[in-house]
């Protein structure tokens, strides 16, 4: 198979003219060469070649111009080059071995065929060569081609020793497999059941870059039902795995959490690619197998969970390495709040609308499209009618918000305008006031307006014996002040 048409872009006839000046094979290899004949869009392009992948490098950087710069990894034997869009690694053909605690290789130069033997997966073990004589030509030594067709992720080697070398590839192998919708070759699958506790000496960061990618696949329950069945999502995620199951006492049971989350998961991700979003989603019920409790008149009961499981997320992000700041907030939110739009359905009142959105604040679409996610039930009609009263709760959640804004609630008065008014020090009277200022736009008794706020306050000063002391400037109603203490303990 030639594929020279495909290559059309200048930087691939300059760096094979670069390989042909040094007198060495030189080949465009790996995912790239993949994503081509899948036809899907690539700036990370690997070069291979049988020589120096530095002096590579450096000569193709001549052909392309003088302000082409190298970046050059002596430790690593590789080059790299940014140009344009495009980031270009070039490496010299090599063979890896293995020590049984370790997925850091010991290399030596080897052939094209020992490159493309090291690699993951036949997908992945592709190359097309870039010398003028056989510029286009495929070179597939393991059949990839037949396994892209197949929709099959295939290791080159042995798949035992594949995996237990670099643990690493099962997690890229689901990963590809969830991406791409491929299967897993039988024997490649049963090399990962075999091998999943080779993942433990694999960093953390590394098994949650690719959970991440996993997460961000178009259906991400398929590569979670993976993980479960190989054993590998046990090993690094014990409290997802918490969720499987079926508890039944008599005639009364419960769902399986972890399938409902997966589901949930799936419908978060029809709807929005946001990798945090798709978070909350995994850990929105991940406490329910803490406060999972049978009574004999309700049934199996979950009270508390969305409360647990908001103070179980610190902690989860932590282990898996994920970022502990505002990402971290807004799935814990999220989580907390995920129960909160449900009764909505059934009563939607003005007061219960403000204090939604005072709570959720800006993370209010996205808790909506969450609880929308959590609707799930084989009966379609029931789904649906959930789904349509929704609607009513966010139409009316709109209203509210256009007419009282309190999504972005900011007090009316502030704190330091109470002790400036009223001559008083930092005291718990201040928040006192401010949150029955709140409490009173939340309920609906005043609308928010500064001047109402004013109005009250005035009524709960006096209520507190507190004396005017300075009345700003927009207080339209003279107050007159009122005699009492001016502090307050």
């Amino acid at each position: 198979m030639n594929l020279a048409s495909s290559l059309e872009h200048p930087v691939f006839q300059a760096i094979g003219a670069a390989g042909d000046q040094l007198g060495v094979d030189t080949y465009v290899v790996g995912g790239y060469v993949r994503d081509l004949i899948l036809q899907r869009p690539s700036k990370d392009i690997d070069f291979v070649c049988v020589g120096s992948g530095i002096a590579l490098a450096q000569a193709v950087a001549r052909q392309l111009g003088p302000d082409v710069h190298v970046n050059v990894f002596k430790n690593f034997g590789t080059a790299q080059i940014v140009y344009n869009d495009l980031e270009l690694e070039f490496v010299g053909a090599r063979r890896e071995s293995y020590r049984s605690d370790s997925r850091k290789p010991i290399v030596e130069d080897g052939t094209l065929q020992d490159d493309q033997q090291r690699r993951d997966f036949t997908m992945n073990a592709l190359a097309i060569s870039l010398n003028k004589s056989t510029f286009g030509n495929l070179v597939d030594p393991f059949d990839g081609i037949a396994d892209m067709k197949r929709k099959t992720i295939r290791t080159p080697q042995d798949p035992i020793t594949t995996f237990s070398d670099d643990p690493l590839r099962m997690m890229r192998a689901i990963r590809f497999a969830s991406q791409l919708s491929y299967d897993i070759e039988p024997d490649t699958y049963a090399a990962i059941v075999s091998q999943a506790n080779r993942i433990k000496i694999v960093s953390q960061e590394r098994i949650t870059d690719e959970l991440n990618k996993i997460i961000l696949s178009p259906v991400p329950s398929y590569g979670f039902k993976l993980l479960y069945n190989t054993g590998l999502l046990k090993i690094f995620f014990p409290e997802l795995v918490a969720l499987y199951g079926v508890e039944s006492v008599g005639n009364k049971s419960h769902k399986d959490n972890f399938y409902h989350t997966l589901q949930v998961l799936d419908n978060v991700s029809v709807v929005s690619y946001d990798l945090w979003l798709r978070w909350a989603a995994i850990l929105h019920d991940i406490a329910k197998p803490a406060t999972k409790r049978f009574d004999k008149t309700h049934g199996w009961t979950f009270h508390g969970h969305e409360d647990k499981g908001a103070r179980m997320v610190p902690n989860i992000f932590r282990r898996l390495k994920l970022p502990l700041n505002e990402k971290m907030l807004f799935v814990q939110k999220l989580v907390r709040l995920h129960l909160r739009p449900i009764p909505l359905v059934k009563e939607v009142t003005d007061s219960a609308l403000r204090r939604l959105l005072f709570d959720a604040g800006d993370e209010i679409d996205a808790l909506m499209m969450l609880c929308r996610a959590d609707i799930t039930s084989k009966n379609n009609e029931k789904v649906n009618r959930f789904l349509k009263n929704f609607d009513v709760v966010e139409q009316k959640m709109a209203e509210v918000e256009q007419k009282d804004q309190i999504r972005n609630f900011q007090p009316p008065v502030t704190g330091d305008e109470i002790m400036d008014m009223f001559q008083i020090p930092p005291s718990r009277i201040i928040g006192d006031i401010k949150e029955q200022i709140k409490e009173a736009i939340l309920e609906g008794e005043i609308r928010n307006d500064r001047q109402e706020a004013l109005t009250l306050l005035m009524k709960i000063a006096a209520e507190k014996g507190l004396t005017l002391v300075k009345a700003p400037q927009d207080l339209l109603t003279p107050q007159t002040p009122v005699s009492g203490s001016q502090t307050a303990e």
